[in-house]
This record gives structure tokens, C-alpha cells and sequence, in this order.
């Protein structure tokens, strides 16, 4: 059942070249294993001490994505090993990301995360915040924290209509951060958006890696 349900998930990444993060929060560390023997090493989490505890468990080659809301005085739990923080919302989070990655002699690679929702659960830097972070300049010091991309959420809703334009809206906020501050940097690709629910809309605007979790895994 496992193995047919990400074989056809793979097959609808496939024309898009997107990434799949099997969002594991909340599952047992049994449940990864039985997906990591089918090949999947990509797994996205959103509690600190859940991460860290099935990351002591699990295989090393592993490569964990946190996609949660990071409080700063919780990075340095996972510095030492996590690949992609999606969830990067100000600057006092990067500038401590690059603190602790710097601590572990290891770059540690982020995505900004845009509010693109109207939801106010929603976490995310408004544009504006960012455009003015980038705009400051103090980022390029930063030589441990790599920003490889932006994520965003859509809002939870039927109107399908309004995904894709949330969904749009991500794609053109990547582009001009492309034109404006990383257009020699070929590291700068990723755009993370799409879940279980909306992750076709989310490809077919543009989207590089999706975060899909219930659809593969079983509702929690």
C-alpha cells in the first residue's frame, strides 16, 4: 500500500522535477523506516524535540527538513545535523541559524517563509519585511546560513481559485528575489509549497518541493 502510494506521487512529481518531503510529525520513527525502506530520505518535522528524538534513532543518511515554526533558543538543538530549515520568518532567526551552524563548522540551508495566506494562523514574513531584510544587505555576511529559496502556505479552503493565486503569488516573490539579489547564484532554486491537500496547484505554478504527509502516511 505504502510503496504504491508514493509511486504514484512520484509519478506526478516526476514531469515537474519536484522534490517530495514526507512531512512525518507526529508519526513513529517506525513508520519513517518502513517509508525509508522505499527509498524515501527527504522527511519534514515540526517539533524540535520530535526531530531530534527520531533523528538519534533513524538511519544517518537521512536528510531532515524542519518546517515548523523554529524559535531561536531551539536552534541549536538541531543545528548539528538538520538540512533545510523551510521556515525562516525574520532576521533574528537567521542571523541565530548562522550563529549555531557556524558553531557546528557546517552551513545549515534556509528558505524565507512568505505569508501568502490570508489566515492569520499562518506564520510567514509579510514581503514587505523581507524585501526590506534583503534590501539591508546584512544577510551576505552571513557565511553559514545558505538562503536557497522561499516556502509559503496557502490558505485552507475549497476555492481552488485562490490557491493558485496565493501559489502565484510565492512563484513571483521568488522570482524577483531571484532578479534583484541571487541572480548569480545558482543555489537560490527552491520554492516549497504544496501539501497533501493543494500540492497539484502548487506544481503546476511552479512549485520545486512539496511537503506531503497525511496523503502518504494515513490521517493522524
Amino acid at each position: 500500500m505504502l510503496k504504491t502510494i508514493l509511486n504514484n506521487i512520484h509519478a506526478e512529481l516526476a514531469p515537474y522535477h519536484a522534490q517530495l518531503v514526507a512531512v512525518s510529525k507526529t508519526y513513529p520513527a517506525s513508520t519513517l523506516r518502513a517509508a525509508y525502506d522505499l527509498g524515501i530520505r527527504d522527511f519534514g518535522e515540526n517539533r524540535v524535540q520530535e526531530l531530534v528524538e527520531k533523528a538519534e534513532t533513524l538511519p544517518k543518511d537521512i536528510r531532515w527538513h524542519f518546517i515548523g515554526h523554529l524559535q531561536t533558543n531551539k536552534v541549536k538543538y538541531i543545528a548539528p545535523f538538520v538540512h533545510l530549515i523551510h521556515s525562516v520568518d525574520s532576521w533574528k532567526l537567521l542571523a541565530e541559524i548562522d550563529k549555531r551552524a557556524a558553531a557546528e563548522n557546517r552551513t545549515i540551508q534556509v528558505l524565507l517563509q512568505f505569508k501568502i495566506a490570508e489566515e492569520d494562523t499562518k506564520f510567514g514574513y509579510s514581503p514587505d519585511a523581507i524585501f526590506s531584510m534583503l534590501a539591508d544587505g546584512a544577510w551576505q555576511q552571513l557565511a553559514h546560513a545558505q538562503i536557497v529559496g522561499v516556502m509559503g502556505m496557502a490558505t485552507f479552503t475549497d476555492e481552488e481559485a485562490q490557491v493558485a493565486q496565493e501559489f502565484q503569488t510565492l512563484k513571483s516573490y521568488f522570482d524577483q528575489l531571484k532578479k534583484d539579489y541571487f541572480r548569480e547564484q545558482a543555489h537560490f532554486k527552491e520554492i516549497s509549497m504544496g501539501m497533501s491537500g493543494d500540492y497539484p496547484l502548487a506544481l503546476q505554478q511552479g512549485s520545486t518541493m512539496v511537503r506531503i504527509g497525511s496523503k502518504i502516511f494515513g490521517e493522524r
